[in-house]
């Protein structure tokens, strides 16, 4: 049976909502992906949820690093119900906290993951409720529910339901080893995971609940994080570190890729202006076939000057992991770490180890007498020390937020650097709006060479396949 036509209007305008939501949380779904998520709900429908979710993910998900944004948008703009969960109508009245501990106890220690998705839905409505629901600015809060639950202190009550005792029995006997403390481990292991999927399933019912009363847009802008391309390199917490490392490899190959492109086609574009105008003699000295210059076999060289002070520090290790992964581009590769005082780290980035900045700081000598950030001390250290690794190939990036903490800024040395290179660019993690303020030089250096704004991965993957020097 078809739907009316006011159902299919209402359910077309609900899946351009949510793809331009997608886009505002940087998945890049366009019109033709929109036609491509039409037809799959017209093939699949909306009886079958998960079915549909994997329907439209194949259809708008493009990268890496972005199924989840997607999902906890989905969850947003097809929801499994609508108001209250019939877990927690049908909850008994007099249902209080420590009968919701036992029983999230229960579903941990049984691995039930329905009953963890009842237990989340009943959590929320019980315990988040923030605000009066008849207004605009209330809500359902999933830290408010977290905090009152204390899911994190319930595993040894779930190991205990699972007949391990969180350590009874051990070394009773020949059977208890090295075996029995691995399989304990291991139960130890699920349950945490069941518990981080918990917070998740809270987050989610929580982010449903808001978005029936204050609008899945309000909610989408604040509660649905950015993907990973779009995360801010300051901003990012450590887990965010981490996630972005794991997309070093995947990204250098893309971006390999299309620097390879661009050389071709700019070897491709240059035109031998003799040979043609030699050609043209037989056309009457009309250029009608150019001759195209043959294209030079070397790479152009990279040094990099990283701050590594602070949180600039993530912004820096994520970029030179990100270039030595993509050295096969270049001649040459240098790396330069510093905070007041400059020391090359060309060796230690080769290692390509998880621990660079704990390292560099350990092995460098990236500091003199405070540990303050001197862009003038540091660009002192180089000119006095370092300028031979610049030459007429050599393309130089300085990755660095600009906050020189009132030193002397030493233009002079910055600008004999950027004399000496072929192009010289610094990439300020910091949005341009913030770029003067404080003890903020940026426009001060923005003079003297080419400054662009980095705030995230999306920006510094923009700025390797248009700018960097082929």
């Amino acid at each position: 049976m078809t739907q009316p036509v006011a159902a299919q209007q209402d359910l077309a305008g609900r899946l351009v909502e949510f793809v331009g939501a997608l886009r505002s949380k940087g998945i890049p779904a366009g019109t033709s992906e929109t036609v491509d998520a039409a037809a799959v709900i017209d093939v699949l429908g909306l009886s079958q949820r998960e079915q549909l979710r994997e329907g439209l993910a194949s259809a708008l998900v493009r990268r890496g690093g972005q199924r989840d944004v997607f999902d906890m948008t989905f969850d947003l703009y097809f929801p499994a119900g609508v108001g209250a969960a019939q877990a927690a109508r049908e909850t008994e009245e007099g249902f209080d906290l420590e009968d919701l501990r036992d029983l999230l106890a229960m579903a941990l220690a049984e691995n039930d993951l329905r009953t963890l998705e009842q237990v989340a839905e009943i959590a929320v409505d019980l315990l988040g409720q923030v605000g009066d629901p008849a207004s605009t600015t209330g809500g359902w809060s999933a830290y408010q529910t977290l905090e009152r639950l204390r899911p994190q202190t319930i595993l040894v009550q779930a190991l205990q339901q699972r007949g391990q005792g969180g350590g009874q029995g051990q070394g009773q006997g020949s059977g208890q080893g090295s075996g029995g403390d691995f399989a304990d481990r291991l139960e130890r292991d699920e349950i945490r995971q069941n518990i981080d999927r918990f917070r998740a399933l809270v987050a989610s019912e929580a982010r449903r609940r808001t978005a029936e009363l204050r609008g899945r847009d309000v909610v989408t802008r604040h509660a649905v994080r950015a993907g990973s391309d779009r995360i801010d390199f300051l901003s990012a917490n450590k887990q965010q570190l981490e996630e972005l490392g794991r997309t070093v490899r995947p990204l250098a190959r893309k971006l390999a890729t299309r620097l390879a492109a661009r050389r071709r086609k700019a070897h491709r574009g240059r035109i031998d202006i003799r040979r043609t105008l030699r050609r043209s003699m037989s056309t009457g000295g009309v250029p009608m076939h150019p001759v195209f210059a043959k294209p030079h076999p070397a790479r152009p060289e990279l040094v990099l000057l990283c701050d590594v002070s602070g949180s600039v520090s993530g912004f820096s290790q994520f970029t030179m992991h990100l270039v030595q992964a993509m050295s096969g581009q270049f001649s040459k590769v240098r790396v330069f770490a510093f905070i007041n005082a400059m020391d090359e780290v060309t060796d230690l980035v080769k290692e390509d180890s998880d621990d660079l900045s704990q390292r560099i700081a350990r092995e460098a000598h990236i500091t003199k007498w405070h540990t303050s950030s001197d862009y003038g001390e540091a660009f002192a250290d180089f000119h006095a020390d370092y300028m031979n690794a610049i030459g007429p190939r050599t393309a130089v990036m300085i990755l660095g937020d600009a906050r020189n903490n009132n030193q002397d800024p030493n233009i002079g040395a910055l600008h004999e650097i950027s004399q000496r290179a072929r192009r010289t660019f610094w990439l300020n993690p910091e949005h341009s709006m913030r770029w003067g303020l404080g003890d903020s030089i940026a426009p001060t250096y923005a003079e003297v060479v080419e400054m662009h704004e980095c705030c995230n991965v999306d920006q510094l993957t923009k700025f390797i396949t248009r700018l960097l020097p082929v």
